[in-house]
């Protein structure tokens, strides 16, 4: 069963529910993200973290 939840906050792609499960990330601001989008953010901000360490 495939159900249609939303577009990712960031790029507009529709987003689904598969069978049940989310293919998608909630954030706590009730924004959703694809994978995709999601996955950039976490590596954006990984990087933001280890060149502030840098200091």
């Amino acid at each position: 069963m495939k159900e249609h939840i939303g577009y990712c906050h960031q790029c507009g792609k529709e987003i689904f529910c598969l069978d049940g499960f989310f293919n998608g990330i909630h954030l706590n601001s009730k924004k959703i993200l694809c994978f995709k989008c999601a996955e950039q953010d976490s590596a954006l901000k990984e990087e933001q973290n280890n060149s502030s360490l840098d200091l």
